[in-house]
């Protein structure tokens, strides 16, 4: 069976740039399945391909690159899951939707271990026979309690980490170690109700809906490139803990449809924006 990859590509736009690209592949004998393109009204393009074929595909890249004009940033991913570690405190919610996902092999990922600054969540990772990595940050500075996940991770070389309800706030240098590869789910609609207890935020300024937004992490809080969001309607009947229980529903939904996006590289950032096909 050929090889399915797809063909990422953003830069200035440029005459013809659709038509060039889709002649080198059908040059290099290789199908096109998809392909989706947009040009910002500052005249940036962006462009995805996917395609299967069996010729070389770093010669097909070679070509773009020496044919395509300058300054365009290119690159040709395999069509595979993407091997992820998840990260979790108390929260079980997340977790177990990602677990059962994965179970069912509808997660486009491998879950290659879980760790956790508790060990509260031990008990549900081992039955899916899954490694859980269980690191204190008790006694500890935020800089060496992230020093030994990052030996951890050493172990794993993981493309992504997914935040799946990990309270605690990671440091720039984390981060650097990952850029646009770390993905959170925030329990509001960002920008709306930064920080902590968000549903009482939420309750106390009676609001008519709460929502659920995953990012990607920069290296400020809950201000990365926004992925999905939803929001569900609520009212002055509910309670502060029944718009937290309506709002894990929307966690869990809204940070699975982000993973599908980005582990289907379909996310492409941009001036801390997405652009999503």
């Amino acid at each position: 069976m050929a090889q399915r990859n797809i063909l990422l590509m953003d830069g200035p736009d440029h005459k013809g740039l659709i038509y060039q690209v889709t002649r080198i592949l059908f040059e290099h004998n290789q199908n096109i399945i998809r392909n989706d393109e947009y040009v910002s009204p500052s005249g940036y393009f962006f462009m995805r391909t996917e395609f299967e074929g069996d010729t070389d595909v770093n010669e097909v890249l070679k070509v773009l690159q020496t044919e395509l004009p300058a300054g365009l940033n290119l690159r040709i991913n395999p069509k595979k899951k993407k091997d992820i570690v998840l990260f979790v405190t108390k929260e079980h919610h997340c977790l177990g939707e990602l677990l059962i996902r994965y179970a069912f092999d509808e997660l486009d990922a491998d879950i290659l271990a879980v760790v956790s600054n508790y060990n509260t969540l031990q008990p549900l990772v081992g039955k899916f026979g899954i490694p859980f990595h269980f690191i204190s940050h008790e006694n500890k500075t935020r800089e060496e309690h992230e020093a030994l996940i990052l030996k951890t991770l050493d172990i794993y070389q993981p493309e992504y980490l997914v935040l799946a309800k990990y309270m605690r706030i990671i440091t720039p240098e984390f981060v650097r170690h990952f850029p646009n590869k770390i993905i959170n789910i925030h329990h509001s609609f960002l920008p709306a109700f930064i920080g902590a207890n968000p549903y009482r935020q939420a309750y106390d300024r009676g609001v008519k809906i709460i929502g659920a937004t995953a990012h990607f992490v920069n290296n400020d809080l809950d201000e990365g490139p926004i992925i999905a969001q939803d929001v569900k309607s609520v009212d002055h009947r509910q309670t502060a803990a029944d718009m937290a229980t309506l709002g894990k529903d929307t966690e869990k939904a809204v940070l699975s449809k982000a993973l599908k996006l980005v582990f289907n590289d379909r996310v492409f950032i941009h001036n801390n924006r997405t652009i999503i096909f």
